[in-house]
């Protein structure tokens, strides 16, 4: 609940940034480097903007960049992954050899030499970090479907003449829901981390208002050397929960779909109720008999 309610804290700020902060962001309302005060929720920065304005109105274009990528990612390696995994032969060898192919080279400077000669804008961020991100999760599930295509009742569908389009999608991906699942909010979490990145380092598009941005306009201002840590710090954190709260979803998550983790949970809250606790050693217990007193 942790994490549900801190992401969609996130997305209702998001939804309604026309009313929690009205104006325009990129709006000079004020001097440079003007501290936290009644006027100014989170000060100005090196321009003169309102940085809580700045921080609302970034969250908007910061989560769509993460959430986009994010099933973009989770869409592409579903469908390479389980093709990959139930048609297997050449078919696997090939998709097989692609994900091998982007795993191995090296996604960060990838992903900056694509950002760097592509037009700046949010499709170049949201194309180059599905371009680079898909292969990890195309992996994961190319090895549960290899899984769930030797169960029984995948092999009764297969006799019974189903078609491999009506297999797939009937008997095995709703199979597969949890891992998706997961893949989408790790895909996202990484989305949402990296095109800040992007942003910071001035390969995104340094007109737009997102976290990643203020923080690159915050560093080009001098704002550590001037002690202006009001200007970096909303968005720095904002990024840190939003990734924090989806983490936890995940967790939770894994926690939910996972019969091994579900079981240790309740076997600990039986725990509890008792004078016991679990614990963990390597020492081997020795009992010895006690000795009779010599008369």
């Amino acid at each position: 609940m942790t994490g549900i309610a801190i992401v969609g804290l996130f997305i209702l700020v998001a939804l309604f940034a026309p009313v929690i902060a009205p104006g325009d962001p990129t709006e000079f309302v004020d001097s440079p480097n003007l501290p936290p005060s009644a006027a100014h929720l989170f000060g100005t920065e090196g321009q003169g903007k309102d940085v809580f304005r700045q921080t609302v109105w970034g969250a908007q274009t910061s989560l769509f960049i993460g959430f986009v990528t994010g099933f973009i990612i989770t869409l592409v390696s579903t469908i390479i992954g389980m093709t990959a995994g139930y048609f297997r032969g050449r078919i696997d060898d090939i998709l097989t050899l692609l994900t091998n192919l982007f795993l191995v080279i090296p996604g960060l400077p990838l992903l900056i030499i694509l950002s760097a000669f592509l037009a700046p804008g949010t499709g170049t961020i949201i194309g180059a970090l599905a371009f680079t991100g898909w292969a990890f999760g195309a992996r994961v599930k190319r090895s549960q479907t290899l899984s769930l295509r030797e169960k029984d009742f995948v092999a009764a569908a297969l006799v019974s003449g189903e078609s491999s389009f009506k297999i797939i999608f009937t008997e095995i991906l709703p199979n597969m829901i949890s891992i998706i699942m997961g893949s989408f909010i790790s895909s996202t979490t990484y989305a949402i981390s990296a095109s800040t990145a992007l942003a910071f380092i001035g390969l995104g598009n340094v007109s737009e208002v997102t976290w990643g941005t203020n923080l690159y306009w915050s560093q080009n201002n001098g704002a550590i050397l001037q002690g202006a840590w009001w200007t970096f710090v909303p968005s720095g954190l904002c990024v840190a929960l939003v990734a924090f709260g989806l983490s936890f979803i995940n967790y939770a998550l894994d926690e939910v779909t996972n019969p091994r983790l579900r079981a240790e949970k309740d076997l600990n809250k039986v725990l509890k109720g008792t004078a016991f606790r679990k614990t963990r050693t390597r020492a081997t217990p020795v009992f010895r008999q006690s000795q009779p007193n010599s008369k």
